[in-house]
């Protein structure tokens, strides 16, 4: 078979994957060999039917998706933001809808997620011109192997890739590489030697920052162990290993704690963690947070022993990131379904993490 008749997705003889049919980026890797049943891997910009226009101003939306396609929705500007998530949710047939949001930034490059209960047309800071939207996975589980769908672990899989070329995972260059090895073998199946006799077949794209030739050697080398791997089981080591990284899943919001001093506040499945620059320096379990309140812009976490412990100050926009905390706030201590989980360990649950994770904005 000719180079140019490859199917989408497979490795041709020079060792590059083969992009026929597929919307491609330079410098990514697609994650094609491992997309399960019944997904559309054919990519660019696609648009489901529109929603039925009862009156009012109607928005042009744009999702960019974790393959890096672009999918285009009608939404009314007054509709809640559940709508256009429901309705992406629909279009991905995704039923562990829990652990994912929708992430825009306003003109100033501060990031949001989508509030799903205020309308379109009130969510602070997205533009009513054709905006843009990020659909990214929103709470981190801690063990992604035990996701009921395997369309949920891929999309995890994707995420995982995104934040470890973004430099978003804090590891050292052998994770790195070990962690890029398992995204070859998902996509390219058994190191063959006639077909890579080389590390230049993974010169044309970006898995971590900082790859050079002695990176991609490392990932070749790595390549070479998985052999009988299928693109599922390459799909959960990666996964495996992401998890272990010590920042797994973790965003960092800028903060000041009483004295002033720089600080970083991440929500996580473990608690609400506070770190000194990457190094963490203390972590509030969800067993002991038993109230969390909010003064000024201080935010104060009171534990099981009764002390009540002053949060660092959200960092930020001066004004509208403690008013918008306050917001959010308040919105939890509506949810009474949402206070006992904060009460508990739900480590697993995306619910208690996102009663706090309401309390920061995305960085």
């Amino acid at each position: 078979m000719m180079d140019s008749e490859l199917p989408p997705g497979s490795c041709n003889s020079t060792g590059h994957l083969s992009t026929i049919g597929y919307h491609t980026l330079p410098g990514r890797m697609h994650h094609s060999a491992s997309t399960p049943a019944g997904v559309d891997g054919a990519g660019g910009a696609r648009t489901p039917p529109a929603t039925p226009k009862k009156g009012g101003k109607m928005l042009a939306v744009r999702v960019h998706m974790l393959d890096d396609t672009i999918s285009m929705f009608q939404i009314q500007s007054k509709a809640p933001g559940k709508v256009l998530f429901d309705q992406v949710c629909r279009q991905l047939h995704l039923l562990e809808a829990d652990y994912f949001g929708l992430e825009y930034q306003d003109s100033g490059g501060t990031k949001y997620w989508l509030d799903v209960e205020k309308p379109m047309c009130r969510q602070v800071g997205l533009s009513m011109l054709e905006p843009t939207l990020r659909f990214c996975v929103k709470f981190y589980t801690p063990d992604p192997a035990r996701l009921e769908e395997e369309f949920t672990r891929y999309l995890f899989c994707l995420q995982v890739k995104r934040d470890l070329a973004n430099g978003c995972i804090q590891c050292n260059e052998n994770t790195a590489a070990l962690m890029a090895s398992y995204i070859v073998q998902a996509e390219c199946g058994d190191f063959v030697p006639e077909d890579y006799p080389d590390h230049t077949y993974l010169s044309g794209y970006k898995f971590f920052p900082g790859q050079d030739s002695e990176s991609e050697r490392r990932i070749m080398e790595n390549h070479k162990k998985h052999i009988g791997q299928s693109p599922a089981e390459a799909d959960l080591n990666l996964l495996e290993t992401a998890r272990r990284c010590e920042l797994y899943g973790i965003k960092m919001h800028p903060a000041k704690d009483h004295d002033g001093v720089p600080l970083n506040l991440a929500v996580a499945h473990m608690g609400i963690v506070v770190f000194q620059s990457f190094t963490k320096i203390n972590t509030f379990s969800w067993a002991k947070i038993r109230k969390i309140s909010f003064k000024r812009k201080k935010v104060f976490n009171q534990t099981a022993s009764g002390g009540i412990w002053p949060l660092p100050r959200r960092g930020g926009v001066p004004v509208r990131g403690p008013q918008r905390v306050q917001e959010l706030l308040e919105e939890v201590r509506g949810e009474p379904r949402l206070l006992p989980l904060l009460q508990r360990a739900a480590a697993a649950a995306p619910q208690a993490q996102g009663a706090v994770a309401r309390l920061l904005l995305p960085v």
